[in-house]
């Protein structure tokens, strides 16, 4: 067990995927200043499950990703920083919030790369950048579908269930995932899962809640006739 620097988010932070931070608490950048004291300053990230950053007080998650700091900059009120997702951790036990939050926790066997998991990969990249593409045309998404990612198959994987235009919930999921086959597999599904609403329109919502509306009306209909 470890004892580590804790930053709770409303993001997922998957392993080599990078994350940037705007630091502004004066918890958060008491704790950046201890960090950088240190030759690998790091920091674990966790899922807020209720409440919000800012203030404390927040729910979290008990698994999450070591953050390696790379760049920080500083600004008049702030500070922006850019870090690197490393190992997956699991949080054994929560200490208290002063002056900022920490942890203990065990670091999580990593995946491991199979040469026969190639196609599976390439097919959940195929997927992943179609609906990206896709939903890119009806919404606002966070990541451009033709991003550069890694060339190392393990780094790309990770970097997919990062841009996959998922919710937090299903990116926790993969976070999650005990073998490459299983986080590809899932990350299949789930993006498959979301495209049809990533891809809705507002005509095609309309038409829905018109659908549903007549529905419950004869549903309604039918009851009365019964009496």
């Amino acid at each position: 067990m470890a004892q580590v620097a804790m930053f709770p988010l409303g993001t997922v932070l998957f392993p080599h995927t990078p994350l940037a931070l705007r630091i502004f608490e004066e918890r958060y950048l008491v704790m950046l200043g201890r960090l950088l004291e240190d030759d690998d300053p790091q920091f674990g990230v966790v899922l807020i499950e209720r409440g919000s950053e800012a203030g404390g007080g927040d729910q979290r998650f008990g698994i999450g990703t070591m953050a390696r700091i790379t760049n920080v900059m500083a600004a008049e009120k702030d500070i922006h920083l850019i870090a690197v997702g490393g190992a997956r951790v699991e949080v054994s036990d929560w200490s208290e919030d002063e002056p900022y939050p920490t942890a203990s926790v065990r670091e999580l066997p990593p995946l491991v790369w199979d040469d026969a998991l190639t196609p599976l990969r390439n097919e959940a990249e195929r997927i992943v950048r179609r609906v990206l593409s896709r939903a890119a045309e009806y919404n606002e998404v966070q990541w451009d579908a033709n991003i550069e990612i890694s060339d190392d198959p393990l780094e790309s994987s990770w970097q997919l269930a990062a841009i996959a235009p998922l919710g937090q919930l299903d990116q926790l999921r993969l976070l999650r995932s005990t073998t490459l086959g299983g986080l590809l597999r899932e990350l299949i599904d789930l993006t498959l899962a979301a495209e049809p609403v990533l891809t809705a329109t507002a005509d095609d919502a309309a038409f829905d809640q018109a659908l549903l509306t007549l529905l419950e009306e004869e549903d309604g209909g039918d009851a009365e006739s019964k009496d």
